[in-house]
């Protein structure tokens, strides 16, 4: 399984940046999906995940600015970071818990990261 992030880049406080995060590989489901960040010298953190059910989780700090959303038919889930924040800077990372099957019909679950993505926002 393979995790493809998009969308990073240069944006001044107050602006909006799309990130988007396809899946790709032998997956029977994407069980829940979303986003990390990481800033130097921090841990990784939880910004946004999904379920297949469509529920979802927000950081405090993102609560309100951000939305995610995911496309079972493409294996892909999206972050719309409205109202960015100079503190929004941080390299992001999608995650997913994938339960994958192989010829014989074996199934397992594992986590699975994509490369992270920057995202500095300053002006």
């Amino acid at each position: 399984v393979q995790l493809q992030a998009f969308g990073g880049g240069l944006v001044q406080p107050g602006g909006s940046l799309r990130l988007s995060c396809a899946a790709s590989g032998s997956i029977f489901s994407i069980n829940a999906i979303g986003w990390h960040r990481q800033t130097p010298g921090k841990q990784r953190e939880l910004v946004a995940r999904i379920t297949s059910g469509g529920s979802t989780k927000y950081a405090d700090s993102v609560q309100g600015r951000f939305t995610i959303s995911r496309d079972n038919v493409k294996n892909t889930v999206y972050l719309q970071m409205n109202s960015l924040k100079p503190e929004d800077t941080a390299v992001y990372y999608c995650k997913a818990e994938v339960t994958t099957a192989d010829l014989t019909s074996s199934r397992a679950t594992n986590i699975y990261w994509g490369q992270g993505t920057q995202s500095p926002v300053s002006s």
